[in-house]
Protein backbone atom coordinates (compact mmCIF):
# COMPACT_ATOMS: atom_id res chain seq x y z
CA UNK A 1 0.00 0.00 0.00
CA UNK A 2 1.39 3.41 -0.92
CA UNK A 3 1.80 6.28 1.56
CA UNK A 4 -1.06 8.14 -0.12
CA UNK A 5 -3.37 5.10 0.22
CA UNK A 6 -2.45 4.64 3.88
CA UNK A 7 -3.14 8.30 4.63
CA UNK A 8 -6.46 8.19 2.77
CA UNK A 9 -7.60 5.13 4.72
CA UNK A 10 -6.58 6.72 8.01
CA UNK A 11 -8.42 9.92 7.08
CA UNK A 12 -11.55 7.94 6.21
CA UNK A 13 -11.35 6.01 9.46
CA UNK A 14 -10.97 9.19 11.49
CA UNK A 15 -13.97 10.72 9.68
CA UNK A 16 -16.09 7.86 11.08
CA UNK A 17 -14.63 7.78 14.59
CA UNK A 18 -12.26 10.29 16.14
CA UNK A 19 -10.08 7.68 17.85
CA UNK A 20 -7.87 10.22 19.59
CA UNK A 21 -10.99 11.72 21.14
CA UNK A 22 -12.23 8.20 21.98
CA UNK A 23 -9.01 7.44 23.87
CA UNK A 24 -9.03 10.75 25.75
CA UNK A 25 -12.72 10.24 26.63
CA UNK A 26 -12.04 6.71 27.89
CA UNK A 27 -9.15 7.90 30.01
CA UNK A 28 -11.38 10.53 31.63
CA UNK A 29 -14.14 8.02 32.32
CA UNK A 30 -12.02 5.00 33.28
CA UNK A 31 -12.16 4.32 37.01
CA UNK A 32 -8.85 4.10 38.88
CA UNK A 33 -7.46 0.69 39.67
CA UNK A 34 -7.17 -0.82 43.15
CA UNK A 35 -5.13 0.90 45.84
CA UNK A 36 -1.80 -0.89 45.64
CA UNK A 37 1.78 -0.13 46.65
CA UNK A 38 4.62 0.16 44.15
CA UNK A 39 6.11 -3.10 45.43
CA UNK A 40 2.79 -4.96 45.10
CA UNK A 41 2.30 -3.62 41.59
CA UNK A 42 5.79 -4.70 40.57
CA UNK A 43 5.15 -8.18 41.99
CA UNK A 44 1.86 -8.50 40.09
CA UNK A 45 3.54 -7.54 36.82
CA UNK A 46 6.42 -9.93 37.47
CA UNK A 47 4.04 -12.79 38.34
CA UNK A 48 1.93 -12.30 35.21
CA UNK A 49 4.98 -12.33 32.95
CA UNK A 50 6.40 -15.40 34.66
CA UNK A 51 3.12 -17.31 34.66
CA UNK A 52 2.38 -16.47 31.02
CA UNK A 53 5.69 -18.07 30.03
CA UNK A 54 5.10 -21.02 32.36
CA UNK A 55 1.57 -21.55 31.05
CA UNK A 56 2.69 -21.89 27.44
CA UNK A 57 4.41 -25.21 28.07
CA UNK A 58 1.44 -26.57 30.02
CA UNK A 59 -1.00 -25.56 27.28
CA UNK A 60 1.06 -27.02 24.43
CA UNK A 61 1.55 -30.31 26.28
CA UNK A 62 -2.14 -30.64 27.12
CA UNK A 63 -3.50 -29.64 23.70
CA UNK A 64 -0.84 -31.09 21.40
CA UNK A 65 -0.70 -27.74 19.55
CA UNK A 66 2.79 -26.64 18.54
CA UNK A 67 4.30 -24.12 16.17
CA UNK A 68 7.66 -23.36 14.58
CA UNK A 69 6.56 -19.95 13.28
CA UNK A 70 6.19 -16.50 14.79
CA UNK A 71 5.37 -16.05 18.45
CA UNK A 72 3.09 -13.45 19.97
CA UNK A 73 4.54 -11.06 22.56
CA UNK A 74 3.02 -10.71 26.03
CA UNK A 75 2.27 -7.21 27.36
CA UNK A 76 1.26 -6.51 30.96
CA UNK A 77 -0.72 -3.26 30.83
CA UNK A 78 -2.84 -0.97 32.98
CA UNK A 79 -6.38 0.10 32.08
CA UNK A 80 -5.25 3.04 29.96
CA UNK A 81 -2.83 0.79 28.11
CA UNK A 82 -5.67 -1.62 27.36
CA UNK A 83 -7.81 1.28 26.07
CA UNK A 84 -5.06 2.47 23.71
CA UNK A 85 -4.40 -1.05 22.43
CA UNK A 86 -8.06 -1.64 21.67
CA UNK A 87 -8.54 1.75 20.03
CA UNK A 88 -5.62 0.88 17.76
CA UNK A 89 -7.20 -2.51 17.09
CA UNK A 90 -10.60 -1.06 16.23
CA UNK A 91 -8.94 1.43 13.89
CA UNK A 92 -7.32 -1.39 11.94
CA UNK A 93 -10.35 -3.70 11.93
CA UNK A 94 -12.55 -0.89 10.59
CA UNK A 95 -10.18 -0.21 7.69
CA UNK A 96 -12.41 -2.04 5.13
CA UNK A 97 -15.40 0.06 6.18
CA UNK A 98 -13.26 3.17 5.98
CA UNK A 99 -12.26 2.31 2.43
CA UNK A 100 -15.92 1.77 1.51
CA UNK A 101 -16.80 5.15 3.00
CA UNK A 102 -14.00 6.79 1.06
CA UNK A 103 -15.34 5.31 -2.19
CA UNK A 104 -18.84 6.50 -1.37
CA UNK A 105 -17.59 9.99 -0.67
CA UNK A 106 -15.90 10.05 -4.06
CA UNK A 107 -19.10 9.03 -5.84
CA UNK A 108 -21.22 11.52 -3.83
CA UNK A 109 -19.01 14.55 -4.28
CA UNK A 110 -20.61 15.57 -7.56
CA UNK A 111 -24.15 15.08 -6.25
CA UNK A 112 -23.92 16.77 -2.90
CA UNK A 113 -23.99 13.49 -0.98
CA UNK A 114 -23.93 13.32 2.83
CA UNK A 115 -20.72 13.63 4.82
CA UNK A 116 -20.19 12.59 8.41
CA UNK A 117 -18.01 15.59 9.24
CA UNK A 118 -15.81 16.20 12.27
CA UNK A 119 -18.79 16.63 14.62
CA UNK A 120 -20.16 13.19 13.78
CA UNK A 121 -16.70 11.67 14.22
CA UNK A 122 -16.42 13.21 17.69
CA UNK A 123 -19.87 11.93 18.65
CA UNK A 124 -18.96 8.38 17.66
CA UNK A 125 -15.57 8.90 19.28
CA UNK A 126 -17.27 9.77 22.57
CA UNK A 127 -19.50 6.69 22.32
CA UNK A 128 -16.51 4.47 21.55
CA UNK A 129 -14.59 6.01 24.43
CA UNK A 130 -17.45 5.39 26.87
CA UNK A 131 -17.60 1.76 25.75
CA UNK A 132 -13.84 1.32 26.14
CA UNK A 133 -13.98 2.92 29.59
CA UNK A 134 -16.68 0.50 30.74
CA UNK A 135 -14.83 -2.54 29.42
CA UNK A 136 -11.41 -1.42 30.67
CA UNK A 137 -12.37 -2.36 34.21
CA UNK A 138 -13.80 -5.76 33.24
CA UNK A 139 -11.14 -7.45 31.10
CA UNK A 140 -8.51 -9.60 32.81
CA UNK A 141 -6.68 -10.55 29.65
CA UNK A 142 -7.16 -10.46 25.91
CA UNK A 143 -5.43 -11.88 22.86
CA UNK A 144 -5.35 -9.45 19.93
CA UNK A 145 -4.83 -11.59 16.82
CA UNK A 146 -4.77 -8.68 14.37
CA UNK A 147 -1.88 -6.71 15.86
CA UNK A 148 1.09 -6.71 13.55
CA UNK A 149 3.17 -3.85 14.90
CA UNK A 150 6.35 -5.70 15.80
CA UNK A 151 9.47 -6.64 13.91
CA UNK A 152 10.75 -10.20 13.38
CA UNK A 153 13.48 -9.66 15.98
CA UNK A 154 10.85 -8.74 18.57
CA UNK A 155 9.95 -12.42 18.92
CA UNK A 156 13.36 -13.56 20.02
CA UNK A 157 12.60 -16.92 18.37
CA UNK A 158 15.41 -16.84 15.81
CA UNK A 159 13.07 -17.74 12.96
CA UNK A 160 12.71 -14.24 11.52
CA UNK A 161 8.92 -14.64 11.43
CA UNK A 162 6.68 -11.67 12.24
CA UNK A 163 4.75 -11.79 15.52
CA UNK A 164 1.27 -13.32 15.35
CA UNK A 165 -0.85 -10.92 17.40
CA UNK A 166 -0.15 -10.03 21.01
CA UNK A 167 -1.40 -11.04 24.45
CA UNK A 168 -2.54 -8.30 26.84
CA UNK A 169 -2.79 -8.96 30.58
CA UNK A 170 -4.50 -6.16 32.55
CA UNK A 171 -2.67 -6.16 35.89
CA UNK A 172 -4.96 -3.84 37.93
CA UNK A 173 -8.05 -5.83 36.96
CA UNK A 174 -6.41 -9.11 37.93
CA UNK A 175 -5.46 -7.65 41.33
CA UNK A 176 -8.93 -6.17 41.79
CA UNK A 177 -10.72 -9.46 41.08
CA UNK A 178 -8.41 -11.63 43.19
CA UNK A 179 -9.04 -9.29 46.14
CA UNK A 180 -12.77 -9.21 45.49
CA UNK A 181 -12.94 -13.02 45.44
CA UNK A 182 -10.58 -13.48 48.38
CA UNK A 183 -8.44 -16.06 46.55
CA UNK A 184 -4.72 -16.81 46.61
CA UNK A 185 -3.06 -14.18 44.37
CA UNK A 186 -0.38 -16.40 42.82
CA UNK A 187 -2.84 -19.20 42.12
CA UNK A 188 -5.35 -16.78 40.57
CA UNK A 189 -2.72 -15.11 38.38
CA UNK A 190 -1.56 -18.49 37.04
CA UNK A 191 -5.21 -19.50 36.48
CA UNK A 192 -5.85 -16.37 34.40
CA UNK A 193 -2.66 -16.91 32.43
CA UNK A 194 -3.60 -20.50 31.57
CA UNK A 195 -6.81 -19.30 29.92
CA UNK A 196 -5.25 -16.38 28.06
CA UNK A 197 -2.15 -18.31 27.05
CA UNK A 198 -4.41 -20.89 25.41
CA UNK A 199 -5.59 -18.18 23.02
CA UNK A 200 -2.00 -17.27 22.21
CA UNK A 201 -1.23 -20.91 21.46
CA UNK A 202 -4.36 -21.27 19.32
CA UNK A 203 -3.39 -18.46 16.98
CA UNK A 204 0.34 -19.16 16.82
CA UNK A 205 -0.19 -22.88 16.16
CA UNK A 206 -3.03 -22.25 13.66
CA UNK A 207 -1.80 -19.22 11.68
CA UNK A 208 -4.57 -19.35 9.06
CA UNK A 209 -7.14 -18.69 11.79
CA UNK A 210 -6.24 -15.00 11.97
CA UNK A 211 -6.78 -14.52 8.23
CA UNK A 212 -10.06 -16.43 8.41
CA UNK A 213 -11.43 -14.15 11.13
CA UNK A 214 -10.13 -11.04 9.40
CA UNK A 215 -11.88 -12.14 6.21
CA UNK A 216 -15.17 -12.71 8.02
CA UNK A 217 -15.01 -9.31 9.71
CA UNK A 218 -14.12 -7.63 6.43
CA UNK A 219 -17.06 -9.30 4.70
CA UNK A 220 -19.36 -8.22 7.56
CA UNK A 221 -18.24 -4.61 7.21
CA UNK A 222 -18.62 -4.67 3.44
CA UNK A 223 -22.29 -5.55 3.96
CA UNK A 224 -22.82 -2.38 6.03
CA UNK A 225 -25.26 0.05 4.43
CA UNK A 226 -23.84 3.58 4.57
CA UNK A 227 -27.07 5.17 3.35
CA UNK A 228 -28.16 7.60 6.11
CA UNK A 229 -31.88 6.84 5.74
CA UNK A 230 -31.28 3.09 6.01
CA UNK A 231 -29.05 3.54 9.05
CA UNK A 232 -31.66 5.79 10.70
CA UNK A 233 -34.39 3.21 10.10
CA UNK A 234 -32.27 0.46 11.66
CA UNK A 235 -31.41 2.68 14.61
CA UNK A 236 -35.08 3.54 15.20
CA UNK A 237 -36.07 -0.12 15.15
CA UNK A 238 -33.15 -0.91 17.42
CA UNK A 239 -34.12 1.72 19.97
CA UNK A 240 -37.63 0.27 20.08
CA UNK A 241 -36.18 -3.18 20.82
CA UNK A 242 -33.84 -1.77 23.46
CA UNK A 243 -36.80 -0.04 25.13
CA UNK A 244 -38.66 -3.35 25.28
CA UNK A 245 -35.59 -5.07 26.71
CA UNK A 246 -35.22 -2.43 29.42
CA UNK A 247 -38.92 -2.84 30.33
CA UNK A 248 -38.55 -6.61 30.35
CA UNK A 249 -40.77 -7.05 27.30
CA UNK A 250 -40.06 -9.26 24.33
CA UNK A 251 -36.77 -10.88 23.40
CA UNK A 252 -33.45 -9.73 24.85
CA UNK A 253 -31.32 -7.82 22.38
CA UNK A 254 -27.80 -6.43 22.19
CA UNK A 255 -26.53 -3.47 20.19
CA UNK A 256 -24.75 -5.96 17.91
CA UNK A 257 -28.15 -7.32 16.87
CA UNK A 258 -29.46 -3.95 15.76
CA UNK A 259 -27.42 -3.28 12.64
CA UNK A 260 -27.41 -6.58 10.77
CA UNK A 261 -28.62 -7.48 7.34
CA UNK A 262 -29.48 -11.16 6.73
CA UNK A 263 -26.05 -11.59 5.14
CA UNK A 264 -24.42 -10.08 8.21
CA UNK A 265 -26.37 -12.41 10.49
CA UNK A 266 -24.98 -15.41 8.59
CA UNK A 267 -21.45 -14.05 8.93
CA UNK A 268 -21.96 -13.34 12.62
CA UNK A 269 -23.17 -16.92 13.13
CA UNK A 270 -19.85 -18.18 11.71
CA UNK A 271 -17.83 -15.80 13.86
CA UNK A 272 -19.89 -16.70 16.95
CA UNK A 273 -19.17 -20.38 16.36
CA UNK A 274 -15.43 -19.73 16.14
CA UNK A 275 -15.42 -17.55 19.25
CA UNK A 276 -17.38 -20.20 21.17
CA UNK A 277 -14.82 -22.77 20.08
CA UNK A 278 -11.87 -20.61 21.16
CA UNK A 279 -13.35 -19.62 24.52
CA UNK A 280 -14.64 -23.10 25.30
CA UNK A 281 -11.32 -24.67 24.37
CA UNK A 282 -9.51 -22.24 26.68
CA UNK A 283 -11.87 -23.09 29.55
CA UNK A 284 -11.37 -26.82 29.02
CA UNK A 285 -7.59 -26.43 28.93
CA UNK A 286 -7.69 -24.28 32.07
CA UNK A 287 -9.74 -26.94 33.87
CA UNK A 288 -7.56 -29.76 32.54
CA UNK A 289 -4.22 -28.25 33.48
CA UNK A 290 -5.31 -26.37 36.59
CA UNK A 291 -5.68 -29.19 39.13
CA UNK A 292 -2.10 -30.31 38.54
CA UNK A 293 -0.46 -26.92 38.99
CA UNK A 294 -2.88 -24.73 40.98
CA UNK A 295 -3.64 -26.03 44.50
CA UNK A 296 -6.74 -23.85 45.03
CA UNK A 297 -8.18 -24.16 41.52
CA UNK A 298 -11.56 -25.55 42.64
CA UNK A 299 -12.04 -22.67 45.08
CA UNK A 300 -11.08 -20.13 42.40
CA UNK A 301 -13.40 -21.63 39.80
CA UNK A 302 -16.35 -21.67 42.20
CA UNK A 303 -15.85 -18.07 43.29
CA UNK A 304 -15.32 -16.86 39.73
CA UNK A 305 -18.49 -18.54 38.50
CA UNK A 306 -20.45 -16.75 41.21
CA UNK A 307 -18.91 -13.45 40.13
CA UNK A 308 -19.86 -14.00 36.47
CA UNK A 309 -23.53 -14.05 37.44
CA UNK A 310 -23.37 -11.08 39.81
CA UNK A 311 -23.36 -7.30 39.45
CA UNK A 312 -25.85 -4.47 39.82
CA UNK A 313 -28.97 -4.24 37.65
CA UNK A 314 -27.30 -1.46 35.62
CA UNK A 315 -24.20 -3.58 35.13
CA UNK A 316 -26.32 -6.51 33.99
CA UNK A 317 -28.29 -4.29 31.58
CA UNK A 318 -25.11 -2.91 30.03
CA UNK A 319 -23.74 -6.43 29.67
CA UNK A 320 -26.88 -7.50 27.82
CA UNK A 321 -26.85 -4.49 25.52
CA UNK A 322 -23.13 -4.87 24.78
CA UNK A 323 -23.50 -8.58 24.09
CA UNK A 324 -21.37 -9.62 27.09
CA UNK A 325 -24.03 -12.06 28.25
CA UNK A 326 -23.67 -13.77 24.88
CA UNK A 327 -19.93 -14.05 25.54
CA UNK A 328 -20.63 -15.87 28.81
CA UNK A 329 -22.82 -18.29 26.86
CA UNK A 330 -19.91 -18.82 24.46
CA UNK A 331 -17.78 -20.10 27.34
CA UNK A 332 -20.47 -22.58 28.38
CA UNK A 333 -21.49 -23.84 24.95
CA UNK A 334 -17.93 -23.94 23.65
CA UNK A 335 -16.69 -25.95 26.63
CA UNK A 336 -19.55 -28.45 26.22
CA UNK A 337 -18.64 -28.81 22.53
CA UNK A 338 -14.95 -29.40 23.20
CA UNK A 339 -15.60 -31.93 25.96
CA UNK A 340 -18.23 -33.71 23.84
CA UNK A 341 -15.83 -34.08 20.92
CA UNK A 342 -12.86 -35.13 23.05
CA UNK A 343 -15.03 -37.79 24.73
CA UNK A 344 -15.78 -39.27 21.31
CA UNK A 345 -12.48 -38.98 19.41
CA UNK A 346 -9.84 -37.84 21.92
CA UNK A 347 -7.73 -34.68 21.86
CA UNK A 348 -5.96 -35.69 18.65
CA UNK A 349 -9.30 -36.23 16.93
CA UNK A 350 -10.57 -32.93 18.28
CA UNK A 351 -7.54 -31.16 16.81
CA UNK A 352 -8.91 -31.87 13.35
CA UNK A 353 -10.98 -28.76 14.06
CA UNK A 354 -7.86 -26.67 13.33
CA UNK A 355 -7.34 -28.11 9.83
CA UNK A 356 -9.17 -25.44 7.80
CA UNK A 357 -12.22 -23.22 7.72
CA UNK A 358 -14.22 -26.22 6.53
CA UNK A 359 -13.52 -28.20 9.70
CA UNK A 360 -14.50 -25.39 12.07
CA UNK A 361 -17.83 -26.08 13.80
CA UNK A 362 -20.98 -24.31 12.69
CA UNK A 363 -23.12 -22.45 15.19
CA UNK A 364 -25.54 -25.41 15.23
CA UNK A 365 -22.72 -27.91 15.79
CA UNK A 366 -21.45 -25.98 18.83
CA UNK A 367 -24.55 -27.19 20.68
CA UNK A 368 -24.48 -30.60 18.96
CA UNK A 369 -20.89 -31.95 19.10
CA UNK A 370 -21.99 -35.33 17.72
CA UNK A 371 -23.01 -33.57 14.50
CA UNK A 372 -19.49 -32.20 14.09
CA UNK A 373 -17.92 -35.58 14.86
CA UNK A 374 -20.22 -37.23 12.32
CA UNK A 375 -19.39 -34.66 9.63
CA UNK A 376 -15.61 -34.69 10.17
CA UNK A 377 -14.91 -38.23 11.43
CA UNK A 378 -17.87 -40.23 10.11
CA UNK A 379 -20.82 -42.05 11.68
CA UNK A 380 -18.63 -44.76 13.21
CA UNK A 381 -16.89 -42.23 15.44
CA UNK A 382 -20.21 -41.15 16.96
CA UNK A 383 -21.30 -44.72 17.62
Amino acid sequence: MSTDDTTATADATESMVDWDFAVSTARRLTRPGPDISREEAAQAVSDLREFAALSEGHVREYTGLHTSGGRAPVLVVDRNGWVQANADGFREVLAPLAAKLREKRGSDQGGGGPSLGSFGARVTGFEAGALLAFLSGKVLGQFDPFWNGGTPSANGNGHGAPPVGRLLLVAPNVVHVERELGVDPRDFRLWVCLHEETHRVQFTAVPWLRDYLRGQIGEFLQQTDLDPSAMFSQLRQGLEQVGKAVRGEGQEVSFIDLVQTPAQKAILDRVTAVMSLLEGHADVVMDGVGPGVIPSVDHIRGKFQERRGGGTWLDQLLKRLLGLDAKMKQYRDGAIFVRGVVDKVGMEGFNRVWTSGETLPTKAEITDPDAWVRRVHGDAAVA
